[in-house]
């Protein structure tokens, strides 16, 4: 798995890399622009105005949000994605921090409209997850709303035909979300598979 240093030097190639196998529609960013556009849709239905982007990486979604005049904070922990990002959205707060040590302490007094989290979850193990997901939940304002996109699947058999189906090419160093375990912690988590191997979950905070 590839650490700050590993996607500081991969951020001039991220989206080029990302789109090739979108286009292709391979593992593992088959569906990759229907996983953002959900989540866009998610938020702008949800009329949410201030949103935290954890894993904000280049700001390939978080620009889109920004330029229909979002409030945008980003948290990613590499400071070449940041830069990238920071390039795309200049009136945007970013905050370079590792989210698998927690959130940042200068955003957890703070609370937002919609938290997303896309192409990033991964990263931590699936003990980590939940842990994770519950301080997402207390980011949120009440009727806040959570959106994690990401390589995912419906339950554990799907994920192991995908890694059999993709041979060598599985990485073996992360940790795909599996919307059933999932949902033995948080039944009120939705999942909306979007390609073969990628799908979106929401969860909205109660008022």
């Amino acid at each position: 798995m590839l650490n700050s240093k590993g996607f500081d030097l991969w951020a001039g190639g991220y989206d080029r890399s990302v789109q090739i196998s979108e286009e292709e529609n391979t593992y593992p960013f088959a569906g990759y622009k229907n996983v953002l556009n959900t989540v866009y849709g998610a938020i702008r239905s949800a009329a949410a105005m201030r949103v935290l982007d954890v894993g904000i990486g280049t700001g390939v979604l978080a620009k889109r949000l920004y330029e229909d005049g979002y409030s945008i904070t980003g948290v990613d922990f590499s400071t070449e994605m940041l830069h990238i990002a920071g390039e795309k959205m200049p009136g945007a707060r970013l905050v370079c921090h590792d989210f698998s040590t927690g959130l940042p302490p200068q955003l957890t007094a703070e609370r937002f409209d919609a938290v997303v989290c896309t192409y990033a979850i991964h990263h931590l193990t699936d003990a980590q997850k939940p842990v994770f997901i519950r301080h997402l939940l207390a980011m949120l304002a009440p009727g806040g709303l959570l959106l994690i996109g990401d390589v995912a699947f419906h339950d554990r058999a799907a994920l192991e035909r995908c890694r059999t189906q993709c041979g060598q090419e599985w990485d073996d160093e992360e940790f795909y979300p599996v919307a059933q375990e999932l949902q033995c912690v948080f039944p009120e988590l939705h999942f909306e598979q979007i390609s073969f191997c990628a799908g979106v979950f929401a969860l909205r905070r109660e008022e």
